[in-house]
This record gives C-alpha cells, sequence and structure tokens, in this order.
C-alpha cells in the first residue's frame, strides 16, 4: 500500500527472496557449512578429527582403514566415522 502497483510488487519479490538468502548465508556461516571455506559441509563437515572413513570389520571387530580386514582378512565391514 505504500508503493505503487509494480514498484510494490518488485519490492515484495525482492523481499521474499533476498531475505531467505540472507538468513541462509548467515546460518552457513556460522554452522561453517556450505560457506565460502570450501572445506565441505553437512553431516562429514562437522567432523573435525580429520581422520576420514575408519571400518569396523563384523567378523572380529577389528577397526582399520582400507578393504579388507589386516587381522583375519574378513571383507565384511562397515563404515566408522
Amino acid at each position: 500500500m505504500v508503493l505503487p502497483f509494480p514498484y510494490g510488487l518488485g519490492a515484495a519479490l525482492a523481499i521474499f527472496i533476498a531475505f531467505p538468502m540472507l538468513l541462509r548465508k548467515r546460518y552457513m556461516g556460522r554452522m561453517k557449512g556450505y560457506g565460502d571455506s570450501g572445506t565441505g559441509g553437512g553431516f562429514f563437515g562437522m567432523n573435525s578429527s580429520g581422520t576420514g572413513v575408519r571400518y569396523v570389520c563384523l567378523v572380529c571387530s577389528n577397526k582399520h582403514k582400507g578393504g579388507t580386514c589386516p587381522r583375519c582378512g574378513s571383507k565384511i565391514q562397515r563404515a566408522d566415522f
């Protein structure tokens, strides 16, 4: 009601598009997620240990890196983040 028709519509669209984008950028900056850092994001970017993916053998419960278990030679394993 403050601005005439075409200007008011443009201002409303700008607010409804720019405001959520600004909030998202601010939120992601706090979480250090998809922002400018480029260090990954989401759930795996929050892991500060930096060890990567380790596997746990389901036969002997040995934690290791790689395809087969060095203790028993089994290929049955699960990922441990």
